[in-house]
């Protein structure tokens, strides 16, 4: 996978070799997840997904301790809603994933993000928002996050097509994608937009 991609959509991929179905250790989630949650992070949260890459597509999703089977919930862009749980934790719960093609090539991602994406922010809001990516990020340095030790560039908003983008009452037109620089936020009063972002997360530039 291409590093500059990866960092800019801060997607950190752990790879997957078993083919259908597949069983991960729910320790792992647990503990990045812990992390957030010991902090101060109020606008922010993480989000496990599978990306439709290479034909990954899930049926249907589980976790399974020895003696439970829980229902685990997959969005339609394949977001996995993991809970925060101790028991699961001490129990050494699974999270199982029947896919509907072979796994070989499939991975699950984490991102970072906004947790209530807005169509119109405050420099103060968006100085807010990026400080506590910057700080999550912090946090979590370290194998496999080496690449995220630096300062993010920014922050990045995805949209589900073509949007326009207001700073200060200057109009551009994006298209899915739209990257704000650290530097642009510290001098802009208001940004709006004209749908409200899919996804606010933060901008990483590989080094």
């Amino acid at each position: 996978m291409n590093k500059v991609l990866l960092c800019s959509c801060l997607l950190l991929t752990t790879s997957v070799v078993q083919a259908t179905p597949i069983s991960l250790d729910y320790q792992g989630f647990y503990q990045r997840m812990k992390q957030m949650n010991k902090g101060n992070y109020s606008l922010i949260d993480i989000a496990f997904s599978v990306p439709k890459d290479d034909g990954c597509v899930i049926e249907s999703g589980s976790i399974t301790t020895e003696k439970r089977n829980y229902p685990l919930t997959v969005s339609a862009d394949q977001r996995l809603y993991i809970p925060f749980d101790e028991t699961l934790k001490s129990e050494r719960a699974l999270i199982n994933l029947q896919m509907k093609n072979d796994a070989t090539r499939c991975g699950v991602a984490m991102q970072i993000r906004a947790k209530s994406p807005s169509n119109e922010y405050s420099q103060a809001a968006l100085s807010e928002l990026a400080m506590q990516m910057d700080q999550l990020l912090k946090q979590m340095q370290g194998f496999p996050m080496k690449y995220f030790a630096d300062d993010i560039a920014g922050l990045s908003f995805e949209f589900a097509d073509k949007a326009q983008v207001t700073i200060d009452g200057k109009v551009e037109q994006v298209d899915g994608i739209y990257r704000l620089p650290s530097e642009n936020i510290s001098v802009l009063s208001t940004i709006s937009f004209s749908e409200t972002p899919k996804v606010v997360s933060p901008w990483v530039k590989s080094s």
